[in-house]
């Protein structure tokens, strides 16, 4: 029996390259706007992308059938995701958008999880996550910035909930594709139709784009965010979610606002407070409680 030990690596990993781009992003928002950004993030990840899965695979196809449903999950996961994410933010304080947005994800994945894959809900699992929950939410509250539930907030917070919900479904409804395709195909191909609905959102968007504003932190934002936070991210994410499950790779989301939290005192001279330490090491303590739970089957690598 193969330990899952790197693939837990590999998503920590991956939650500490998506906090970090918190901080590494904002040197790049006064010259592009959000759009605008998250289009060229995954629009210039797309020729790399293929490009391995064709030198690693020999064959970049799918069949026709499947296309519809990778346009469909490129459109809500990559598309509408992105977009919520954006005016999340906008309506809502960053504090009630972290929170909404992180601590509610895995809850919903470990619920729709059945309706995926043959995954159950264990014990050791609900008592895992509610332990890495409490450490999120001390990380979060913790901060300068508390949770605010005022009704001025109210369209932001319901923007950021509903990114919980469909990010659970996006991470789930690749699962029974990769049941057939590599992670690498699956990933390459929603990201393409994703990218492509993207394109439209932007055209308002480039006029205000000036060359001269360019600085070598704007370019090593740009870069980070293509070969990092969306290849080496995507496909590491999606191969270890593929074998540990979709409901315990997203409790591994929990890594994604300590990471934040110490790349904004790093980058940005933000506090890092006490409660924010005790929450980061209690995280830790209810993830290394669910890694520790023997490995089951969760998806075959052969054609259903």
């Amino acid at each position: 029996m193969k330990s899952n030990h790197l693939y837990f690596l590999g998503l920590i990993f991956v939650s500490i390259i998506w906090g970090a781009n918190f901080g590494i992003s904002r040197f790049a928002m006064d010259v592009f706007t959000p759009e605008v950004f998250v289009f060229l993030r995954f629009g210039l990840a797309l020729p790399i992308l293929f490009g391995i899965l064709k030198l690693t695979e020999g064959t970049i196809k799918v069949e026709k059938r499947d296309l519809y449903k990778l346009a469909l999950i490129g459109l809500f996961g990559v598309t509408l995701l992105e977009i919520l994410v954006m005016y999340s933010i906008k309506f809502t304080t960053l504090a009630n958008a972290s929170l909404l947005n992180v601590a509610p994800w895995p809850i919903f994945a470990a619920l729709f999880a059945p309706l995926f894959t043959k995954e159950k809900i264990t014990l050791r699992l609900v008592f895992g996550g509610i332990v890495a929950l409490i450490g999120v939410s001390l990380i979060i509250l913790g901060g300068e910035a508390g949770f605010d539930l005022g009704s001025e907030y109210m369209l932001g917070n319901l923007l950021a909930l509903s990114i919980s919900l469909l990010g659970a479904l996006f991470n789930l409804s690749c699962m029974p594709l990769m049941k057939k395709y590599s992670p690498m195909r699956v990933t390459s191909w929603y990201i393409l139709f994703g990218s492509l609905f993207l394109f439209p959102i932007t055209l308002t968007g480039w006029t205000e784009v000036q060359m001269s504003e360019f600085t070598p932190q704007v370019w090593g934002a740009i870069l980070y965010n293509v070969l990092l936070c969306t290849v080496a991210a995507f496909v590491i994410w999606n191969i270890s979610m593929k074998k540990v499950g979709a409901t315990k790779s997203n409790f591994y989301r929990y890594f994604v606002p300590v990471s934040a939290a110490v790349t904004g005192a790093m980058f940005f001279n933000e506090k890092i407070l006490v409660t924010q330490i005790i929450g980061g090491i209690i995280i830790v303590l209810g993830l290394i409680w669910i890694g520790m739970e023997k490995k089951t089957s969760i998806i075959s690598d052969k054609a259903a």
